[in-house]
């Protein structure tokens, strides 16, 4: 029988939490990983999803979650959403203590991700089909903006890590898919960025008409690992029409220009 079991890290909110959801409307077997183990009992209730609480930057937790889904019947998917950014400060000015956790979660603990769950993969694969390493990635791993530095070069890093990827894993039937959106409105993002200020954060939204929603991302992570097994999308660049790039938003309702 044909797996369909995905495991999907950062599963406790936002685009996880959403991923998690639309796989198992499609009848996907799925394992939520995160670290809050309310938010992840709670999304169990709803969704019927398997779920491991597990911080992805402690070895011993990376370890744990790669025994559990290779004894609790493998995995052929392996959707890496945990990360995120803190701070909006120069270089100069930025505290390093936020570029280490954004390294370690963006980056380091994406690697480890892959490289405890890689051998499950492969036990996982069937004959004429393909197992799909997918990673959520960001427009700010493309283009650098003011005051993001730290969350450019942990996003920078991570596709490179893709990049790196994909060749090592040439031959082999395991796609690497890097998804990477620009603005997306969740719950959590904005907020954990500016360290719980609400107002700061609604105003990273405030007067954009229609930016992306969870379920935009969640959807189309969806379609890539549901394409044919020999079909790789290497990089998916995914915005709100509102956005041409992280430093370029409009702001009031979307018109058309008089052709006159």
């Amino acid at each position: 029988m044909t797996i369909r079991r995905a495991v999907v890290t950062g599963a406790s909110s936002g685009i996880g939490a959403e991923t998690v959801r639309v796989l198992r409307r499609e009848g996907w077997d799925v394992v939520g990983v995160a670290r809050r183990a309310d938010r992840l009992a709670a999304l169990a209730a709803e969704t019927g999803a398997d779920t491991v609480v597990a911080d992805i930057t402690r070895d011993e937790d990376v370890a744990a979650l790669a025994e559990h889904v290779r004894s609790s019947g493998g995995a052929d998917v392996l959707i890496n959403n945990a990360g995120g950014a803190l701070g909006l400060d120069s270089v100069e000015d930025s505290a390093l203590e936020d570029w280490e956790q954004m390294y370690d979660s963006n980056v380091l603990g994406t690697k480890r991700v892959i490289a405890a769950l890689l051998p499950v993969l492969r036990e996982s694969v069937e004959e004429g089909r393909s197992a799909s390493i997918l990673a959520v990635t960001s427009i700010a791993g493309r283009e650098a903006y003011a005051k993001g530095g730290g969350y450019n070069a942990a996003k920078f890093a991570e596709r490179a890590l893709l990049r790196a990827l994909r060749l090592d894993l040439v031959g082999e039937p395991i796609r690497v898919i890097d998804i990477a959106p620009g603005m997306v409105k969740t719950e959590e993002f904005s907020l954990v960025r500016f360290g719980g200020d609400q107002a700061r954060a609604d105003a990273v939204y405030e007067g954009v008409e229609t930016p992306l929603t969870a379920e935009d991302v969640a959807q189309t992570i969806r379609f890539a690992v549901e394409l044919p097994p020999f079909v790789n999308l290497d990089e998916v660049v995914i915005k709100p029409v509102a956005q041409a790039a992280p430093y370029s938003v409009a702001k009031g309702p979307l018109r058309v220009r008089d052709a006159r």
